[in-house]
């Protein structure tokens, strides 16, 4: 067997000693407590480190698995759930075959809402939780990386360049093979980095990567073998609102103006927090079928993703007001809102708190920022049409 080392998660042998670690780090308190109690970590504190500090060295006494782990995550992304969202849903799981793990390619809106929520799912509907794919872009610290590898997550390396890069494909695709074959479901994105626009798109790269495998092995198995070995199921998630909506517009309208978007080390934390603590509505997951492959053609391959991820995301009345705004200004771009197959009245109760996000977005941005909403509406046309 291949050693995995150093991207695979922890091992239930691993996790006393990793926990033991996590509760000597000041750092890994100071985090907690800015995003758990960010008031009193601004007010006092010391005070706020040390009640966090003991409250979690209570919690953590005595997990030693990594079952035990997700456990207390699950209550967590409850009480998520509960506090900022008004509902989630799902359709597809019930078809789900349950004697083969799956490798399921997502969308990709929130940094770890959007696996977090797969794997609830799945683990609250008996599939078992998934192992995420993270980029080592998001690991810079110590803590971080244990606490995600404690969550059943392997590493992408994303840092490395030239030939080292194309080893690290190689390494991660013989991984993602590996835990499969092992009976472990996986999650990935359908491509690097979260979707600004709202246009859900697999890069082909993706795909590459996943035949890696097999391409250079002895019986040189083709794309489709290592497709069909992988059970392959896209997943659709769709969030009513996007705590990020804001930040993911600020990018694209400077990148539409520099050229370029500056991102400094402090982004993605506050990407995910935002996307942890802002309010997100209503949230559905599709499940699809399992991709057979026809061929080994990757296009071949990635339309039947796309078309899966496209035609199952659940359409939010935010999604047709900002079509509805778009439209009015733009009619080539599709019907006309009353013109299409949706509930009006629906739509119109949740008018008022589009437009307040709206009107709450800076001028320069609100082009952006109805895309992103409007664009999951007008994706479905290429492929009911």
């Amino acid at each position: 067997m291949q050693n995995f080392d150093d991207i695979r998660p922890y091992r239930d042998s691993e996790v006393p000693d990793v926990i033991s670690r996590l509760l000597k780090n000041s750092e890994f308190f100071s985090a907690i407590t800015g995003f758990q109690f960010p008031r009193l970590k601004r007010n006092i504190p010391w005070l706020a480190d040390k009640l966090v500090e003991r409250w979690l060295k209570k919690k953590l006494k005595g997990i030693s698995t990594i079952t035990e782990v997700q456990e207390v995550i699950a209550i967590y992304v409850e009480r998520i759930l509960k506090t900022t969202t008004s509902g989630l849903s799902e359709t597809g799981l019930k078809k789900l075959p349950q004697n083969r793990p799956h490798l399921f390619i997502s969308n990709h809106r929130d940094i770890v809402m959007d696996p977090a929520l797969v794997s609830y799912l799945l683990h609250r509907s008996v599939h078992g939780t998934v192992e995420i794919a993270i980029g080592d872009n998001l690991l810079k610290k110590e803590y971080i990386s244990d606490l995600m590898r404690l969550n059943k997550s392997f590493i992408v390396k994303r840092s490395t360049q030239g030939r080292e890069k194309l080893l690290a494909s190689k390494h991660l695709s013989k991984y993602i093979h590996y835990s499969i074959e092992e009976g472990n479901n996986v999650w990935i994105a359908q491509r690097e980095g979260r979707t600004k626009n709202g246009v859900d798109k697999t890069a082909p790269i993706i795909l590459k990567m996943l035949h890696m495998a097999n391409r250079d092995s002895i019986q040189k198995r083709t794309l489709k073998y290592s497709i069909d070995k992988l059970n392959i199921v896209p997943v659709s998630i769709s969030y009513e609102y996007d705590p990020c909506a804001e930040m993911k517009a600020r990018e694209l309208y400077e990148i539409d103006k520099k050229g370029y978007f500056d991102k400094d080390e402090t982004s993605d934390v506050i990407s995910i927090s935002d996307g942890l603590k802002g309010e997100k509505g209503n949230i559905h997951l599709s499940f699809g079928t399992e991709i057979i492959a026809i061929d080994s053609d990757p296009e071949n391959i990635v339309m039947q993703i796309d078309k899966q991820i496209v035609l199952n995301y659940k359409l939010h009345p935010s999604n047709y007001l900002a079509y509805e705004k778009l439209q009015i200004d733009d009619p080539s771009i599709g019907p006309e809102l009353n013109k299409l197959n949706i509930n009006i009245k629906l739509i119109e109760l949740k008018r008022k708190t589009f437009d307040t996000l709206y009107q709450q977005t800076a001028e320069e941005l609100k082009p952006y920022f109805l895309r992103m909403y409007a664009n999951p509406v007008t994706n479905k046309f290429q492929f009911e049409n």
